[in-house]
Parts: C-alpha cells; structure tokens; sequence
C-alpha cells in the first residue's frame, strides 16, 4: 500500500506513519519541516497555510492509496489538499473529532447524532468543533461520500502526545507526596490509545471502509483509579493517591477535563459526552484497546526518553491544576468525612 499522511512528524500523525511502516507500506510525508519524520519515508516539504503552500504536492508526480490528514484549523487546507489530491489517491482519511456533534450531545450517542451547525469547507478558522466538521465536508466535497472516512476520535492518550494530559498525571505523580485524585475511584473513563487509533485506521484502508466512525475505546475502557494507579507502578513515586470528592475539587474552581485532565464529574452532560459514548461501529469493524496499563508504561518510557517535558500544540492550552490549589483541597479535603473514599 502507497501512504500520503499530511503531517505525520507529530502525535497522531506521526504514530499512523510508524504503524504503516511497520506493515511495509511505502509513506510519503508531506510537512513543513519543523520535527524530523520516523526513518524510511519519503518526504516532501511545504505549508498549508502559505500561499502556494501545497506547491511541492503539484510537482510530485505520486499516487498514493490514501491520504492520511489531520489538521483542526482553517477547513479550506483540508478543501485545498483534497481537491489538489483527487485523481493522485484512491481515498481520503480526515483523522476528525467527536467535537462535530452538536451540544449537548445526547448519552450513548452515535454516528448518527445531530452535527455543529455553520460549518463549512471554505471556511477559515472559528472553532475547533466547526473547523473538524468543516474538515469533513471539504474530505466529502473532493472525494465523494464513498472515498472519504471520517475518524471521528474521542480522547487520545499514548506516546508522542503533544496536548499533555497524560504527561501531566504521569509528571505530577512522579513528583511524589499526597496527589489530588478527583473521585469517584472507580469513575468510569473512555479514551483511545493512539496506536490503537492508527491500527484500526490502516485496517480500516485496507477494507476500504467510508463514512464516519467515532474512534474512542468502548465505556467501562478503564477507570480513573485503574489509570492513576497504573501512573504510581509505572513512575515507581512515592506517591499518594488522595481520592477527593468532586464537589470539593469543583468549589475550589478547579475546571474538569482541564485542570485535572481526563476527569469529568459524573452525572452531567459533559461526563456523558466524553465518557458514555457508544463505539459499537468502530469495535465491529476491528478496533482493539490495550489496556491502560501498557499505554501509561510507554507513555512515561517515551517521556523519560525525551527528557520528561512532553510537547505542547501551540494551539491548545496548558492543562494541570496551581501545586497551591491542589494543597488547599486537599487540606479542605481532610476535614470533610467520606470526602477521601
């Protein structure tokens, strides 16, 4: 198989052009030039958002089976490669996000939930949720409803992560002493391990599969205590867990999903969101999720590996809670009976 990933030197990108590797495929990287693609790609070098930036495409005389794109600003780069690309590739894959579906999205939701509306294909940036659906319909627009997959991803955790959730936890549990855990212990947390995500989506190539499909791992994946707790083994810190209610940890302002990431407090519209989805496509068209375990072990190996200070998407902002306000929670925390299961 012939493999054009746009990208493909960071995070996700760069996880789908290692697996695609390690099947023998032939990957051709198209990427500005800022991080050195995996060894024994072909590589060409150009910028989405400059003028005649897709230049080094339109001299390149290659074709590819599929395209592998997973940009989340302006949609008229994913439009612009798309309709630059048809004709050159037998599929385009928008790597997008489950973001597309309009608020609030309904408990156990599926592919076929109500979508953010205003999007569009042409459009320069807005919103990280209208930009990814309007990635879709500029993938649609180009190459027709049956070339196009739309990896509608959930939370993706796992080595070469640049959003730093995971590397937060792993970090601030490998700095030892009492550890503000948001409760309940056994909450109940979905995600995707990213090279889960890449293996599902070359098999998903290779079937020939379209459409859109939410990519997250099944409910009940893991839970909050079984992820932190796999951070302690895997950190080997003198670290203790201090389970603390989710009312005091919301008094205390602290944001969910943000400032302690991957926790949402159980019961509302934002923990059904992000953690009841319903996968049953993905997983009945192939998708396998390690366990928590073996992505929290790789993911400190590879943050050790680079020094202990993960990378940061300039577009995202930083997630962790103020050492300060841990320490005053779980002061408060002491004092309230049952608030430390």
């Amino acid at each position: 198989m012939r493999l054009l990933v746009l990208g493909g030197t960071e995070f996700v990108g760069r996880t789908v052009v290692e697996a695609a590797l390690a099947r023998g495929w032939e990957v051709t990287v198209f990427h500005r030039g800022r991080h050195a693609p995996p060894a024994g790609v072909r590589s060409l070098h150009g910028d989405r958002t400059a003028p005649d930036g897709l230049a080094a495409l339109a001299a390149d005389d290659g074709t590819w089976d599929a395209v592998v794109d997973t940009w989340s600003a302006a949609p008229r780069a994913v439009r612009d490669a798309a309709r630059r690309l048809r004709g050159r590739a037998g599929r385009y894959v928008y790597v997008s996000s489950r973001s597309v579906y309009a608020w609030p999205w309904p408990r156990g939701a599926r592919e076929d939930a109500p979508l953010v509306e205003g999007a569009a294909a042409g459009a320069e940036a807005t919103d990280y949720a209208r930009d990814k659906r309007g990635g879709e319909l500029a993938a649609v627009e180009a190459f027709g409803a049956g070339d196009s997959l739309l990896v509608r991803a959930g939370l993706i955790l796992g080595p070469y992560e640049n959003v730093g959730r995971l590397p937060w936890w792993l970090n601030r549990i490998a700095r030892g002493g009492p550890v503000l855990a948001p409760g309940p212990r056994d909450l109940a947390v979905q995600y995707i391990d990213v090279r889960d995500l890449a293996g599902w989506l070359l098999g998903a190539v290779e079937r020939a599969l379209s459409g859109p499909y939410d990519l997250v791992g099944p409910p009940g994946l893991t839970t909050m205590g079984e992820l932190l707790e796999a951070c302690v083994r895997a950190t080997g810190a003198n670290a203790e867990l201090r389970w603390t209610a989710p009312g005091l940890i919301l008094d205390a302002g602290i944001e969910p999903w943000t400032g302690l990431p991957v926790w949402v407090p159980p019961g509302g519209e934002m923990y059904d969101a992000v953690h009841r989805s319903d996968v049953s496509r993905a997983l009945a068209t192939g998708l396998r999720c390690r366990p928590a375990g073996e992505t929290v072990a790789d993911t400190w190996r590879w943050l050790t590996g680079i020094g202990g200070t993960a990378p940061q998407r300039s577009d995202r902002t930083s997630v962790g809670v103020d050492p300060r306000v841990e320490a005053e929670v779980l002061a408060a925390a002491r004092g309230v009976p049952g608030a430390t299961p």
